[in-house]
């Protein structure tokens, strides 16, 4: 079968769409009639979007604050982590969290973690990063 003349007919006839949308008899659907519902993602399909997610919060705070890449691993880790939840808008507002960051305070930038509505919400992954963010160790 020709798999070029297949996916064009099918997106045609199906449509792409970047965002879910709920189809004619009630599905959720996303790209060319994907069935969430009944067909979901495949392990491959949710690392291939994760890796493109990790890629874009990379981008955005590389571009954003540059200073993230001087941290180290760890400390990097736990940036993009909170970026990746909480996206660039919330982040940004952790004004004291990210000046302790630049002076190399990580108690404090740890303390302003745990300080937060952000925390309240996400408990253990705030507890978690808040500890791998003071001790600079990912263990």
């Amino acid at each position: 079968m020709d798999h070029a003349k297949l996916i064009a007919q099918l997106r045609l006839h199906e449509g792409v769409e970047h965002k879910p949308y709920t189809d004619t008899v009630g599905k959720l659907t996303i790209g060319v009639g994907r069935n969430l519902d009944d067909r979901g993602l495949s392990e491959d399909e949710i690392d291939y979007l994760l890796q493109n997610d990790i890629g874009i919060v990379e981008e955005e705070l590389t571009q954003w604050w540059p200073h993230w890449r001087s941290l180290n691993q760890t400390r990097q880790l736990v940036v993009a982590d909170m970026m990746f939840n909480m996206g660039r808008p919330r982040l940004s507002q952790f004004k004291l969290f990210l000046m302790a960051l630049e002076a190399a305070d990580y108690e404090m930038a740890a303390a302003e973690m745990l300080d937060s509505k952000w925390a309240d919400q996400v408990k253990g992954r705030a507890e978690t990063l808040a500890k791998m963010m003071a001790s600079g160790d990912g263990t």
